[in-house]
């Protein structure tokens, strides 16, 4: 056979078995269910490497692929088909961490959980390359391997049970914020999938005519119009969220100066609660003697202006601490700010 016959073959091969991928039935439906399970007691037990287990557990990449391959050929049967089944396995996801969260209400929120409530630009970069990964995993014969790697990258059962875990605790703001993620990932994967699989030579209107550039992109007008939305939203999230850790780091830097000029004082922690119209900066300093509240008044004006336009208010709990060598106390009857 020609070296253009056996491309077409593998092609052939290659669509087939996104389409097998792409099928909603008992099989695919119970492992999704199964991930969600992994992923809600992952995400409970705060433990990355079970929810790395549901991650490769879960089937949701199939019906993502087989989007993207509908979109390239035109076939939109398949895309319905398709689409079904990303809603339906996304819905089992949903319902069965919904329950595991609802029976569990008495479990803290973990750090695993919070974790996906804050989707920002660097999601949308990782699920790109994620879905370009995937693609061209599944289009090249020796790469196959690599799609494991692939469905750890691509997290979408973590942040779909992680909202459901957030829904059935009534935060629905945090929950919101999980969804996106998950949407996200969904978009962005479809839309790398579609233009390696055009890239590749997956292009076709017939059997015969090629797939142009242009009308590739007009097939696609609805995953750049997401994809550009998302692009933009998650980029005002990213400068929120590196605003706000400038601000905390320059908040700690400065208190740090101000505790740690007085002699036997030092800072040992800060924490930042924000209430409407007010950041709370809870400070914890150790030393021999308290600061009085005109000094703390004082430290307040110094500290940087929070990045949401709030007030700031500085709590400080002091420990007293006994320092003692040699000779005896030290730090004795020292006066908070001064160095003598």
């Amino acid at each position: 056979m020609t070296a253009p016959v056996l491309q077409n073959q593998y092609q052939e091969t290659v669509r087939e078995s996104i389409r097998k991928g792409a099928e909603f039935n008992r099989a695919y439906l119970l492992m999704n269910v199964l991930a969600a399970t992994i992923a809600s007691y992952g995400l409970f037990a705060n433990s990355p490497a079970v929810v790395i287990g549901a991650m490769i557990v879960a089937m949701l990449l199939g019906p993502i692929a087989g989007v993207a391959l509908a979109l390239v050929d035109s076939d939109m049967k398949f895309l319905l088909k398709s689409l079904f089944a990303l809603l339906a396995g996304t819905i089992g996801v949903m319902v069965t961490a919904f329950i595991i969260g609802t029976i569990h209400k008495d479990i803290p929120l973990t750090n695993e959980i919070m974790a996906r409530t804050a989707p920002n630009l660097l999601d949308l970069m990782i699920a790109l390359a994620g879905g370009a990964a995937g693609a061209y995993a599944t289009v090249s014969p020796r790469l196959s391997i690599a799609f494991v790697g692939v469905a750890i990258a691509t997290a979408l059962v973590p942040p779909l049970s992680s909202a459901s875990i957030l829904f059935a605790r009534g935060a629905v703001d945090l929950a919101l914020g999980a969804l996106l993620l998950a949407f996200t990932n969904m978009a962005a994967i479809q839309f790398a999938f579609s233009v390696v699989l055009w890239f590749t030579g997956f292009r076709r209107v017939t059997h015969t005519s090629g797939l142009s550039l242009l009308t590739f992109a007009q097939r696609n007008i609805v995953s750049i119009t997401i994809l550009l939305v998302l692009a933009v939203v998650l980029t005002m999230s990213l400068q929120r969220v590196v605003a706000r850790q400038l601000y905390e780091t320059t908040t700690r830097f400065t208190l740090q100066q101000e505790i740690n000029a007085s002699m036997g004082s030092h800072l040992v922690e800060v924490r930042f609660e924000t209430v409407p119209g007010t950041t709370i900066v809870r400070a914890v300093m150790r030393g021999p003697s308290p600061p009085s509240a005109a000094q703390v008044a004082a430290m307040e004006t110094r500290l940087p202006s929070p990045p949401d336009g709030t007030t700031v208010e500085l709590r400080i709990r002091f420990v007293q601490t006994t320092i003692i060598n040699r000779d005896g106390l030290l730090y004795t009857d020292v006066e908070f700010g001064s160095n003598e």
